[in-house]
């Protein structure tokens, strides 16, 4: 099933939402409240217009904004299933403050309230797949909510663009490097949606930890907890191990190996960052290498940045699917999350 939604993929921009129960004018600003996969395409529109203000709302309720604001905002509540009750909750959240709000999700309750208060509403495609391999369907359902025009006609064209066939081979090699590691994915900040993408499907999809940080913000603090390399000490021509590793090897004097060696690096290179962010991306990686540390450099390739986003997305998604492979761990469900909703009702 996870490999029939990879290759179909590209078929899901094909898709023309449809707005019903009510017309939306144009809006300034936007709140995108969902949970899980779902608010991903509000990720990626801030991604690929960081001017529009979009505010990304994980969490009950809606976020505290001045009044007047609201007036320009629309409030996007948008779950894949429809059943997600932080998404639910904001939607009543907005109706009962009287705010413009938009559903989009398949079904569940929160269309069945949505068209019970007679709000406007997207229906998505219910093909059966998963919400984080459903990114195209609702990415084009965004847009022509917020009504990006310009943006809406270029994931169109990723139908005929994006190979995923052709990207299964380059997944597959990543996932066998990172055989026995835990990933920690690196991008820069303006590609911080890509980065997060890649840390779900490693989460979802290979049932992997995995985490992410940009540049140049880990320069600043998480690169000095991988200062594992001996150095010379200033006063002496003595070899030195560096505070980090000193502290940590006081800390796990019983462990059969740093912790450092869990972790297995992936440098998402953009040549459209700032020059400086792409220098600091290449030293980095060198700093690291030349700590022993496994890195794995991926440029993101294609015409324009919508391309190279979704190609790398498609590269991510392949080496997910042959990390669970390689455990023998089934890639499509997510059994852990559907016990917590049991436990939590």
């Amino acid at each position: 099933m996870m490999r029939d939604a990879i290759l179909n993929f590209p078929k899901q921009f094909r898709y023309q939402p449809k707005l019903e129960g009510g017309k939306v004018k144009k809006f300034k600003r936007f709140v995108v409240a969902g949970m899980g996969g779902s608010p991903l395409p509000g990720l990626l529109l801030k991604t690929l217009k960081p001017v529009l203000p979009v505010i990304i709302w994980r969490n009950y309720g809606l976020p505290e904004l001045p009044e007047k604001d609201w007036k320009k905002t629309l409030v996007v509540a948008i779950s894949y299933s429809g059943n997600t009750e932080e998404a639910i909750d904001a939607l009543e959240t907005a109706i009962q403050r009287n705010l413009p709000v938009v559903a989009v999700a398949i079904g569940g309750k929160l269309l069945e309230l949505a068209k019970a208060r007679q709000i406007p509403y997207v229906q998505l495609p219910d093909t059966g797949i998963q919400p984080r391999s459903a990114l195209g369907f609702m990415l084009r359902a965004l847009l022509k909510v917020t009504k990006e025009n310009e943006l809406f006609k270029q994931t169109k064209e990723l139908a005929q663009i994006l190979k995923p066939l052709e990207l299964e081979p380059q997944g597959k090699d990543l996932a066998e490097k990172l055989r026995g590691k835990v990933p920690v994915i690196y991008s820069s900040d303006r590609n911080l949606s890509v980065a997060y993408n890649w840390k779900i499907k490693f989460n979802e999809t290979g049932k992997i930890p995995a985490f992410y940080n940009i540049l140049p913000e880990l320069n600043h603090n998480e690169i000095n907890g991988f200062d594992v390399h001996p150095v010379r000490s200033k006063s002496s021509e003595a070899t030195a191990v560096s505070p980090t590793a000193e502290r940590t090897s006081n800390a796990v004097k019983d462990s059969s190996r740093p912790p450092w060696e869990d972790f297995h690096f992936i440098f998402l290179q953009d040549s459209q960052d700032h020059p400086r962010i792409i220098k600091r991306m290449e030293v980095t990686a060198q700093i690291y290498r030349e700590r022993g540390l496994p890195v794995e450099s991926i440029e993101l390739a294609g015409e324009n940045q919508m391309q190279r986003i979704f190609s790398s997305l498609l590269v991510a998604d392949w080496t997910a699917f042959h990390t669970a492979e390689i455990y023998g761990l089934e890639s499509e469900q997510v059994p852990v999350v559907e016990e917590l909703k049991k436990l939590i009702k």
